[in-house]
């Protein structure tokens, strides 16, 4: 009897990237727009790369990311516990995951989500890899406002955390379909480590890099689970040739690990914004938390400066004292005056 001719035999399909290079878009777009938004001409005394007009940068002693004001971030969205808490504007726990202090910040992460979120898009499909993405970077923001809580934040690489705790998790959950596992669990650690090792340099939000590697690890165990090449290979073996016992999709550890990591996730999830919500600082609850997010030493100091300015009206002018350092300068008066006042604040504090 004859069989069939052969087909190519793929046990996964394969996708065509896009939501991830929509993401590189969306975030491109909002970055030029903080930049109208920030507008340093108006607002600032001096400006760098002036000849930009309206999208030149914040001087480099208040941003060396050539970016925009605190400020400017602020009005876009950016991570204030006390806006969040206080004011009750939750949505900034989303809207910080899109926003970047300046082009050297933005290009960083942009680079390394094209390299990552493709790969991983083209494996497992826009749906999983996008909500991945999304709910990577809301737990990163989540873990941040807990024990950051003097300082603004912003920027996608929480989420880039999650992607790689995702594919760390992925590795693990479907272990047995894999080839020179070892090494490539090995090197994939080494390139976490030394990511996180960067965190505890100064104004980097490791805590939201170390929120987002959790959530993503978590969630690797829930979306990117593998059936066994068994199963696929009975899938689409032909019918009237013979085949063994049919074999189950997934491996019983598979399964365990996806409700383990369901339940610590919904947990984990429920507990930190309930903690959130009620005014609560995680720092309170661990002494030497902190030391993740910045080690001290002889060449930089881990101490969050506090941007409090009192100001004064002098006829057309206004004088802004910096309540931390002293630095007082007088300016003319615009409309928008209290926009003005917090931006220059933020120039004389830095």
């Amino acid at each position: 009897m004859a069989h069939p001719p052969e087909m190519e035999f793929r046990p996964f399909n394969r996708w065509v990237s896009w939501v991830v290079p929509s993401f590189v878009v969306v975030n491109v777009v909002l970055f030029f727009i903080t930049m109208y938004v920030n507008d340093c001409p108006k607002y600032s005394f001096s400006c760098f790369a002036r000849f930009l007009g309206r999208f030149s940068f914040q001087p480099l002693k208040e941003n060396p990311l050539l970016g925009p004001s605190s400020a400017a971030l602020e009005k876009m969205g950016a991570l204030e516990v006390n806006k969040i808490v206080i004011q009750h504007q939750a949505w900034r726990l989303i809207t910080s995951i899109w926003l970047h202090a300046g082009v050297v910040h933005i290009l960083a992460n942009m680079l390394s989500l094209v390299f990552i979120g493709i790969r991983l898009e083209q494996e497992f499909g826009f749906v999983k890899i996008g909500l991945l993405y999304v709910i990577s970077g809301f737990g990163a923001n989540i873990l941040s406002s807990l024990f950051l809580q003097s300082a603004i934040s912003v920027g996608a690489s929480g989420a880039l955390f999650g992607l790689l705790g995702a594919m760390l998790s992925e590795l693990l959950t479907n272990w047995t379909i894999y080839a020179n596992k070892l090494a490539a669990l090995l090197t994939l650690i080494l390139i976490i480590i030394l990511n996180l090792a960067v965190g505890v340099l100064p104004h980097v939000d490791n805590f939201a890099h170390i929120g987002g590697f959790i959530t993503g690890f978590l969630l690797g165990f829930m979306l990117l689970i593998r059936p066994q090449f068994g199963w696929v290979s009975q899938k689409h073996t032909y019918v009237g040739s013979s085949a063994g016992p049919r074999k189950s999709k997934h491996k019983p550890y598979q399964y365990v690990l996806w409700i383990v990591a369901t339940v610590v996730l919904i947990g984990g999830f429920t507990g930190g914004l309930v903690m959130l919500f009620r005014g609560a600082n995680g720092n309170d609850y661990c002494s030497w938390c902190h030391y993740l997010s910045c080690i001290p030493s002889s060449k930089w100091s881990c101490n969050s400066q506090q941007l409090l300015c009192e100001s004064m009206e002098l006829g057309d002018k206004v004088n802004v004292t910096c309540l931390s350092n002293g630095r007082s300068h007088v300016y003319p008066l615009v409309d928008d005056k209290s926009s003005r006042v917090q931006r220059l604040c933020s120039q004389l504090c830095s």
